[in-house]
């Protein structure tokens, strides 16, 4: 279990409290992810506002599902893949691409598929991708836009896996039933 604490509105610094407002009020309870964020204020806003960039990118649903999970997978957060399974499941997204993500098994279709590789690549290559790489983003139909905006939501899951890593972030009751281990 984690040493870090789960704040509320009561016990986070003054900063975080209209964040965790805020959250409550966007997801009707505060997440743990947000809960232990809340120790350092700026980390939180951070979160919450790349959150809401990524949200708002020229992703569709399926796409930003793709993007996120791929990260979490990738990383192996224990509590980023549950959510984010609760979260796709909620935007609609089909559970064949849900479980495929979760599963490392093939997407449903080509482009979803190009999206997750070069996802991947941006993890894996640390930014660094040759040419390859970028036009068979391109050739799948996605654009430079939405290049940078594969490294927005990799900001994102940057703040979130690593401090779950970190905080052994307890997974949130509505999300536990979507509990997930890295295949081996």
């Amino acid at each position: 279990m984690t040493d870090f604490t789960l704040h509320d509105e009561s016990s986070a610094p003054e900063d975080s409290k209209p964040l965790l407002e805020s959250s409550q009020a966007n997801f009707g309870m505060i997440p743990s992810l947000h809960a232990v964020m809340a120790e350092a204020p700026g980390l939180l806003e951070g979160y919450q506002k790349l959150h809401e960039l990524f949200v708002n990118s020229s992703f569709d649903n399926d796409e930003k599902t793709v993007v996120w999970q791929t990260i979490n997978v990738e990383n192996e957060c224990h509590y980023c893949v549950p959510a984010h399974t609760g979260i796709a499941k909620n935007m609609g997204v089909d559970d064949s691409i849900i479980e495929a993500l979760r599963n490392e098994t093939p997407l449903p279709n080509d482009r979803l598929e190009a999206l997750r590789d070069f996802t991947l690549a941006v993890v894996r290559e640390r930014g660094k991708l040759d040419k390859a790489a970028l036009n068979a983003f391109y050739e799948a139909g996605f654009t430079q836009r939405q290049v940078l905006e594969v490294v927005l939501g990799y900001g994102q899951k940057v703040l979130s896996n690593y401090t779950n890593h970190i905080a052994e972030t307890p997974v949130d009751e509505p999300f536990q039933k979507f509990a997930w281990t890295k295949s081996a």
